[in-house]
């Protein structure tokens, strides 16, 4: 049986060395002729530069292949620089050459990412030199130490989206994609799985009376125990507040799960010494067995917690297995798609919008349009309360049509009232852009509404243009050719290919706002937005830093050179009205601003 290996905040990837980045290349004499060093990149057709040393080995510059083929093309350049030497050319051609990049000897990649600054992560194909004590050890390619770089982040963003912070244990979303995945291996198997819901006994009392402080403390203790009465290849989960789960995996006989069952009571009646206070807190759990209580994972696990909560009723401090009959609670996730549903033909759905500001001058350029749900009874719901069901019902199809139309139409709306032309991105679902009629829905909606295609930029995620890249290759081709510009949300959070990158009809990047968060105390987000930065300058794309909050963070993504921001510092998502508003007072600031600076020139 396989063994779960528990993630915690300690199991961070490990810092690569550079060797791993590093490749070795021969350099070049400077006393090297140019005409000889052109031979040697004819010759070489996978050379992408040649590192040239002195003497003594030390890096005296590096040359890039296509700047040098390409100078070598113009008229009189090769008789001109026949007989001179590599070093006399870079004196009298230094266009020809990247400038030297040299980099200190280094153990990590960490330590690499500090010393390189933005504009040296720009030399993204011809790369930088290594040294070692002063002396040339090989040339590392941006891209790789982008990618390392990149990759390490991906694994710590991965714990954080699927474990619980203060425990360490799996999470809902981890515990549900696990417990699914023991049940259709059991379904192979003919195996049994069993689900438990635990819920600590008067847990609210310990926090209301002692503080959250020595509730946390709890908790961690809490999860210790359950981890200790679990079996090794079993999964223990925090749910949220004092509700965890265990899934139980691989059961022979269902009188297993009575065994640890009985095991957590017993442990969890135990005193708990936290903070000089001698606690006694007792647990509630509620089981239920696949496949004999339920095929339907959802169904499984409102019947674990319909017999947990059935367990509390009958005094706390015990377990019950689910049977039938026992009142079931209804699941808010089925609600919202039944209400889901209806929304769009009751006209529920509206789009708030956020402006994207140009770092150089102040001035919105664009906005992004945000779908949000008027739900009749639960009032304004943000798309984290529905995005999801939305997908998995098929409905993200419709709504994102409704959301691409109702856009285009706010285009044609704020022409007309003379309101500055600001380019509109709308963010594509996956479901909605492999549909056949994708390309058509776009273009009619443009057409309905009247606007120059230029206007609007579709969001599209990593993965979605990445997957069947050569397939989307063609789709990508076809709304360039209806006029829109194409934009990549969410960058570096997913896997990229510089190749694909390189050949898309992508006009932006925007940076996902987790590596802005806390930019200015992170040095590894501060190195991966400058490398992303440097990337976007070296393919020609606009940059967008997602999420700023604070001026601090937009003082660091300036630094960096990302062109535009968007996030509460400027403005939250708002209605087209309020918008409309903030985007004549931000007209009269630029105005007033190009005033005084008119002023300070004259004075």
């Amino acid at each position: 049986m396989s063994k779960i290996k528990y993630m915690t905040s300690d199991d961070k990837p490990d810092s690569p060395s550079i060797a791993q980045i590093m490749r070795y290349i021969a350099p070049v004499s400077m006393q090297i002729r140019c005409l000889e060093l052109l031979d040697h990149f004819f010759q070489n057709p996978l050379l992408l530069s040649a590192p040239v040393v002195d003497a003594e080995a030390m890096p005296i510059a590096l040359i890039e292949r296509r700047s040098f083929v390409e100078y070598f093309g113009k008229p009189f350049a090769r008789e001109l620089h026949e007989r001179k030497s590599i070093l006399e050319f870079l004196t009298a051609a230094p266009i020809a050459c990247e400038a030297p990049i040299v980099i200190a000897a280094s153990t990590s990649i960490d330590d690499v990412a500090a010393i390189v600054s933005g504009r040296d992560m720009q030399h993204m194909v011809s790369g930088f030199i290594i040294t070692a004590d002063g002396r040339y050890a090989g040339v590392a390619n941006g891209h790789d130490l982008l990618n390392d770089i990149t990759q390490r982040k991906q694994a710590e963003l991965y714990f954080l989206a699927h474990f619980d912070q203060l425990t360490k244990l799996p999470n809902r979303m981890l515990f549900a994609d696990r417990l699914n995945q023991a049940c259709l291996e059991a379904s192979r198997m003919g195996a049994m799985v069993g689900l438990m819901f635990i819920d600590l006994d008067r847990f609210k009392q310990v926090n209301d009376s002692l503080g959250h402080a020595v509730g946390d403390l709890l908790l961690k203790d809490a999860a210790r125990r359950l981890r200790a009465c679990a079996r090794e290849y079993d999964t223990v989960a925090r749910l949220g507040g004092d509700e965890f789960a265990v899934l139980l995996d691989k059961l022979d006989d269902a009188a297993d799960a009575d065994l640890v069952a009985r095991r957590i009571i017993e442990v969890m009646r135990q005193p708990f010494y936290l903070v000089e206070h001698e606690l006694f807190i007792t647990a509630s759990i509620g089981m239920a067995m696949f496949p004999h209580d339920d095929q339907d994972i959802g169904n499984l696990l409102a019947k674990a917690d319909a017999a947990m909560y059935e367990s509390k009723r009958n005094g706390r401090d015990g377990y019950l297995r689910y049977v039938p009959g026992v009142s079931m609670y209804s699941l808010d996730k089925f609600s919202l798609e039944t209400d889901l549903r209806t929304a769009l033909e009751d006209g529920e759905f509206i789009l708030h919008y956020q402006p994207q500001v140009c770092l150089k001058t102040g001035v919105a350029i664009g906005v992004e349009a945000l779908i949000r749900w008027q739900h009749p009874r639960r009032g304004l719901l943000s798309p984290g309360h529905f995005i999801e069901i939305a997908e998995e019902s098929g409905l993200i199809v419709p709504i994102g049509e409704w959301a691409l139309r109702e856009a285009c139409l706010q285009i044609r709306a704020w022409e007309e009232a003379d309101l500055p032309a600001l380019c509109m991105s709308v963010n594509v679902s996956a479901l909605q852009f492999r549909q056949e009629r994708f390309c058509r829905t776009v273009s009619s909606a443009i057409e309905a509404a009247g606007i120059n295609p230029a206007l609007l930029q579709l969001e599209l995620t990593e993965s979605m243009v990445m997957q069947r890249a050569p397939s989307v290759q063609g789709i990508l081709e076809r709304l360039r050719q209806i006029g829109v510009k194409l934009a990549i949300d969410d960058f570096g959070t997913g896997f990229s290919s510089l190749s694909y990158l390189r050949h898309f009809p992508i006009d932006r990047l925007k940076i996902d706002q987790s590596f802005v968060r806390g930019i200015d105390h992170t040095p590894a987000n501060e190195s991966i937005v400058r490398a992303i930065t440097a990337l976007a300058k070296s393919l020609s794309l606009e940059l967008v830093a997602e999420g700023i909050e604070t001026s601090t963070e937009l003082a660091v993504v300036r630094d960096c050179g990302c062109h535009l921001a968007q996030g509460y510092l400027f403005l939250r998502p708002v209605e087209a009205s309020g918008l409309a508003g903030w985007l004549e007072e931000n007209s009269r600031r630029e105005r007033h601003q190009r005033r005084l600076t008119a002023r300070g020139k004259e004075a």
